[in-house]
């Protein structure tokens, strides 16, 4: 007789405290991989290029594009999670030089909403 491995879903400060760590150590791509949900809804500002994009593979897509504009990180900040029951925020400033627009202050405020331990929406506010 075969066992089941019992399967633990983290817990939103779990998902919250991965997220943070990955995209601390530039692992955008392997976090939506990880931890995003296939069936993730993903919102930039409104009039933005991809401002609501659904399905795991599209985000994939969407963050590729977005990291091939890039010419040259030269540091940023992300905040502590702050958890509200199954949503989580967290406050990201970077410092980039874009290929087509040079370099670049940005501050956004992120908001993720989890469920069985995937991240299933996710949106971005910040000044265009």
């Amino acid at each position: 007789m075969e066992t089941k491995d019992v399967v633990n879903k983290m817990s939103t400060q779990e998902v919250a405290n991965r997220w943070l760590e990955m995209c601390n150590q530039g692992q955008f791509i392997e976090c939506v991989n990880e931890l995003y949900a296939d069936n993730i809804i993903s919102k930039e500002m409104p009039g933005t290029p991809d401002d609501h994009v659904t399905g795991k593979q599209n985000v994939i897509e969407k963050s590729n594009k977005w990291l091939d504009s890039v010419q040259e990180f030269h540091g940023g900040e992300i905040s502590e999670p702050v958890i509200a029951q199954n949503h989580f925020t967290c406050k990201m400033s970077f410092d980039i030089s874009f290929k087509e627009s040079g370099r670049q202050l940005m501050e956004e405020v992120c908001v993720f909403e989890v469920n069985d331990g995937k991240i299933i929406n996710e949106q971005f506010f910040y000044s265009i």
